[in-house]
């Protein structure tokens, strides 16, 4: 059997199609680190390798044969909530059986089954790192995973039992630990069952360090598809690559599940003879972004995390940097989330996640916009008429917008979302919607491009930029700003056709806010 590109859980070398996930850490460091005895952070974004990467650093200690190390995933003592004693004891079984099945020492879990259970929950664990360290014939290693999935009480407990016993190192703790999860850990805010608040940087100070693990670069994601071609013969084009990366700007699960989609999900191209065309990326992108697989859904359960929606609202609502309501440590824990880029501005890291994110806050929006057929507003040639299709959407904005907007989570970005639960719900059957915003642009970037043909977007394609933006302080100055804006994009996207849209969100007569009118052959609404 051929590999296949992996989309669910850890790599395995020899059915995945893999980058070596040491290559994407600074191995010399991370051994140097471990040879002084220190303890230090790994942490990512979800399914970008962390897992496949402390197994391949468990299995090189082993096989160098200096330390002992076992790795363990304690995510099920996230059941016990805040109960330390259920939630220690869940940990600890995790480990026991880790150092068993990764090491092949019995002895750890046996002691822990028969003894370690009887010792006090606050002590569990430090004794039985204890037991470990002191019975190896040589210093032990544990790599911790999934360590920011456990809260209240017990997550305190554990890190402070570790901080407990790392003065007995290495004789009798772990020579070097490493916790590994989604944040850093001085963004652990943990509440006890007292709800007094604690960081988990308070409860674990003796953190040497925290690394963080990047996701692919370009290069990486091209030697990745070519893995598929060496083993296979199947070529991608190349124009592909481009589109890959700003669509994924390498997340790790978004390569490998484009390239599932295409290579394993679409039976067309299962005939290996068969050259991949971008065509077929853009097929199997938007079917990923259709299916709401687990990856893209978790993501956007976090868009209901007060700190997540600080950053993420003033984003999508086209607001100053300096009017956003959210202080650096927002900015902080959305980045290590793996939802927004930083530099060199505060932007959706990626043009998948600036797909789904509107979609899924319109989603219920969408469904609920009573059914009309494109049919109304195509011309002969079958392209759209957008001048038609926006005055239905002004009557509809104007009927729908004070009691939808209100229902919307996200209601300063009420306006913009609405338009483009419009354009998805009547476009998207047939024709794609490409967004681009950014913090601090004061504008949202929508560009559609529709086939005109019944050889869709292998035939001559319709292609239009849409622009919105917030009326301000003076009509005149918005409007000359928009023109030159979305002129600029229409020439960086090849559109040859441009609507600006500006919304007035103060208090007026509907008969001010609803107007067009034709300026430098750019059409502009009012809304």
């Amino acid at each position: 059997m051929h590999k296949f590109f992996n989309t669910a859980g850890p790599t395995k070398a020899n059915l995945h199609y893999h980058i070596n996930p040491l290559s994407r850490l600074n191995w010399d460091e991370i051994r140097l680190l471990i040879d002084q005895q220190k303890y230090f952070l790994l942490h990512a974004p979800r399914q970008t390798g962390k897992t496949s990467t402390l197994l391949e650093m468990m299995h090189r200690l082993n096989q160098e044969g200096k330390y002992v190390c076992a790795y363990a995933n304690i995510e099920g003592a996230q059941a016990a909530r805040g109960n330390a004693s259920d939630g220690i004891a869940a940990a600890c079984s995790a480990i026991a059986r880790s150092i068993e099945d990764y090491t092949g020492s019995v002895d750890v879990n046996v002691w822990w089954t028969q003894e370690g259970r009887q010792h006090q929950s606050q002590d569990q664990l430090t004794q039985l790192l204890r037991y470990w360290a002191k019975h190896s014939p040589k210093p032990t290693i544990l790599l911790l995973d999934e360590v920011d999935a456990l809260i209240g009480d017990t997550l305190i407990s554990l890190l402070r039992q570790i901080r407990a016993g790392y003065a007995q190192r290495p004789e009798a703790f772990p020579q070097a630990m490493i916790l590994c999860g989604v944040r850093d850990i001085k963004d652990y805010r943990i509440h006890t069952k007292d709800q007094e608040i604690i960081t988990g940087g308070s409860a674990f100070n003796i953190k040497a360090t925290s690394l963080v693990m990047e996701s692919f670069t370009f290069e990486e994601c091209k030697q990745l598809y070519w893995e598929h071609t060496k083993e296979t013969g199947q070529v991608f084009d190349k124009a592909i690559f481009p589109k890959l990366w700003s669509d994924t700007k390498g997340q790790p699960w978004l390569v490998n599940a484009l390239a599932y989609q295409m290579t394993s999900e679409n039976r067309t191209l299962r005939d290996r003879s068969i050259k991949i065309e971008f065509e077929h990326y853009m097929k199997a992108r938007e079917e990923l972004i259709q299916s709401r697989a687990t990856h893209l859904d978790q993501l956007t359960d976090k868009l209901r995390e007060q700190r997540v929606y600080n950053v993420i609202s003033a984003i999508l609502s086209q607001v100053d940097a300096s009017d956003a309501h959210f202080d650096d440590r927002d900015l902080e824990y959305v980045q290590d989330l793996g939802l927004i880029v930083r530099k060199p501005f505060v932007h959706i890291s990626n043009d998948i996640y600036q797909e789904v994110i509107p979609r899924e806050l319109t989603i219920a929006k969408q469904q609920s916009i009573v059914e009309q057929d494109l049919a109304w507003y195509l011309n002969s040639d079958n392209t759209i008429n957008f001048a038609k299709l926006m005055t239905a959407f002004q009557q509809f904005f104007r009927e729908n917008s004070d009691s939808w907007i209100e229902r919307f989570d996200y209601k300063e970005a009420g306006p913009q979302l609405l338009l483009q639960a419009f354009l998805q719900r009547l476009i998207n059957g047939g024709g794609r919607i490409n967004r681009e915003y950014a913090l601090g642009r004061k504008r949202t970037d929508i560009f559609v491009e529709w086939p005109t043909s019944d050889k869709g977007f292998f035939g001559p394609v319709q292609r239009v930029v849409l622009e919105t933006k917030l009326l301000r302080a003076n009509l005149e100055k918005t409007i000359e700003e928009g023109i030159a804006q979305v002129s600029e994009y229409a020439r960086t996207v090849g559109a040859g056709e441009m609507h600006l849209i500006i919304f007035d969100r103060k208090s007026r007569d509907w008969e001010q806010k609803i107007w067009h009118k034709r300026v430098d052959g750019i059409d502009v609404w009012g809304c």
